[in-house]
């Protein structure tokens, strides 16, 4: 399909039932879940384990072929912890995974395909169970993972610093740089007194910014008819 045909009352009644799930279903696996919570496909994500929080505004978008992944583990010597700040972006393929902590600040986004560990979950010499190989992760306020990239454990990433693609970052990445290649190094800096525009200014007036979607989804389906979706699912044409 080149585009939508799906009527407005229609999309409408999609994200109500998508709400629901939310409420209902994707929000009990989280100790604690903020408000606003955006989250697409709910039931392909895959939380497990206790010790898991999510702050406001959590925008996730997962799909049954690239789920978003939010795992803790509990067990002797092990208790992970997971805790997602407000603003935040989890894309497609992101994978968290903790034996130890997690902690992510605000306005954080994590691209497609981004994995996040704290834990080797073998030891070099005892490999039959985590042992003495997990250490914290903290990433502060404005991190953007890039798509691919890996994040190894007692790792910290400083303030609006950038992990570029493919990145794995198994050492300390100082505030305001954009990290590369493997291992990662600083391959640029960022001005730091440079004003910089984080998710939250999209929130500033949640109502605005929810009705300005549904007024833009509106707008442009404004020519889709009930009989022509249906017509598009039944007998799609090149046009379509």
């Amino acid at each position: 399909m080149r585009r939508n045909h799906k009527p407005y009352w229609l999309q409408r009644a999609g994200e109500m039932c998508n709400d629901f799930l939310v409420r209902h279903f994707f929000s009990k696996h989280f100790d604690q879940l903020g408000c606003h919570p955006m989250v697409v496909k709910p039931l392909s994500a895959e939380v497990f384990g206790r010790n898991i929080c999510a702050g406001d505004y959590l925008h996730l978008i997962s799909s049954r072929d690239n789920p978003v992944k939010l795992t803790t583990w509990q067990g002797k010597g092990l208790d992970g912890s997971i805790r997602i700040g407000n603003y935040c972006l989890l894309s497609p393929g992101t994978n968290i995974m903790s034996a130890a902590a997690i902690e992510i600040g605000d306005n954080c986004m994590f691209a497609a395909g981004s994995y996040i560990s704290d834990s080797d979950w073998h030891g070099l010499y005892n490999r039959l169970r985590p042992f003495r190989c997990s250490k914290p992760i903290v990433l502060k306020d404005n991190v953007w993972i890039g798509h691919g990239a890996r994040v190894g454990k007692g790792v910290t990433i400083g303030e609006n610093s950038v992990v570029a693609a493919g990145a794995v970052v198994v050492k300390n990445v100082p505030d305001n740089v954009v990290v590369g290649g493997n291992p990662a190094r600083v391959i640029k800096h960022l001005n730091p007194e440079r004003r910089m525009l984080k998710r939250e200014r999209m929130f500033q007036h949640s109502d605005s910014f929810h009705q300005t979607q549904r007024d833009l989804n509106r707008y442009l389906a404004g020519d889709n008819s009930t009989w022509g979706w249906v017509r598009s699912v039944l007998f799609p044409t090149r046009e379509d």
